[in-house]
């Protein structure tokens, strides 16, 4: 007797320990009783049956994260790219997750590889390089569509490198420096375009500005010369006035006959001047004629 009340405690003692399950706070648990789908577990302390029930499945209901491996896509022109990317999704309902799929980790990978190879593909390669957003709300768009039947939400989907092949590389490498030194001559070009353009109009400016002195030196040359006819028709008036009516046209060429007479004799080769008398009478009755008018 003692023995058998020690086994059916110990049978008890087992059960309890059995029937008490602690549930950690990032996990649910889904219960199956007969086999069948009974209760999904919360976090905590939990009671069971362990004769009829057993824990299925531990579900992690924390965001987790799933690499995507490297694969090559051929583009809409035909150009090989190697693609890789990461896949962040959170279990929202642990009956579908287990239930209605059956490896979700491995599905979602298959399923992420396939649409990106899809969509990808119908990109060209420089679309595919410099489109790398868009792609990426595409394909989280369609991921969560998909998965939304295996109660898991896709949150963010990131195309992680895009590598074109060798080949291709070095293509696009050749064209970079192509491009880059057709945008360097066209810029030289345009500088060179703008100094002649600037050079021209300084020349053009210059010459505006060296005719319009020559005109304004000519308007004043002209001005010049005015006032001093007009000083000249004065002073021959008043010479005429003075004369009493003669021709004040002999005074004038006789003062300009003295004058020159008078710097040829101040001249350094001049040896000897001869005035003819009849000329310097001429002179001298006309002086004397304006001075007595005086």
């Amino acid at each position: 007797m003692p023995i058998l009340v020690a086994a059916v405690a110990l049978f008890v003692l087992i059960l309890i320990l059995k029937a008490v399950r602690v549930v950690p706070q990032a996990e649910n648990w889904i219960l199956e009783r007969f086999g069948k789908f009974a209760d999904i577990m919360k976090p905590g302390l939990n009671m069971i049956n362990p004769l009829f029930s057993r824990v299925a499945k531990k579900v992690d209901v924390r965001e987790g994260v799933l690499d995507l491996p490297e694969q090559e896509i051929i583009t809409a022109d035909n150009a090989g790219i190697l693609v890789d990317g990461v896949v962040f999704f959170k279990i929202m309902d642990p009956y579908k997750s287990y239930y209605g799929i059956q490896n979700l980790s491995w599905a979602i990978s298959n399923l992420a590889q396939t649409t990106l190879r899809s969509l990808m593909g119908q990109l060209t390669l420089d679309e595919s390089l410099s489109s790398r957003d868009q792609v990426n709300s595409k394909l989280l768009l369609i991921l969560d569509e998909a998965t939304d039947s295996w109660g898991t939400k896709i949150t963010r989907v990131e195309i992680r490198n895009i590598q074109p092949k060798q080949q291709i590389a070095e293509a696009m490498e050749k064209q970079m420096r192509a491009e880059r030194e057709r945008r360097a001559t066209v810029l030289q070009a345009e500088g060179e375009k703008t100094a002649q353009i600037l050079r021209a109009e300084g020349e053009k400016n210059a010459r505006i500005l060296e005719s319009e002195g020559r005109k304004e030196a000519s308007f004043r040359d002209a001005e010049a010369r005015e006032k001093l006819a007009q000083a000249e028709a004065n002073a021959l008036k008043m010479v005429a006035e003075s004369l009493k009516g003669a021709d004040p046209t002999v005074y004038l060429l006789g003062q300009q006959y003295v004058k020159s007479l008078l710097e040829l004799g101040q001249s350094p080769n001049a040896k000897f001047v001869v005035i003819p008398a009849d000329i310097m009478n001429s002179v001298k009755g006309l002086l004397s004629g304006f001075n007595a008018g005086k």
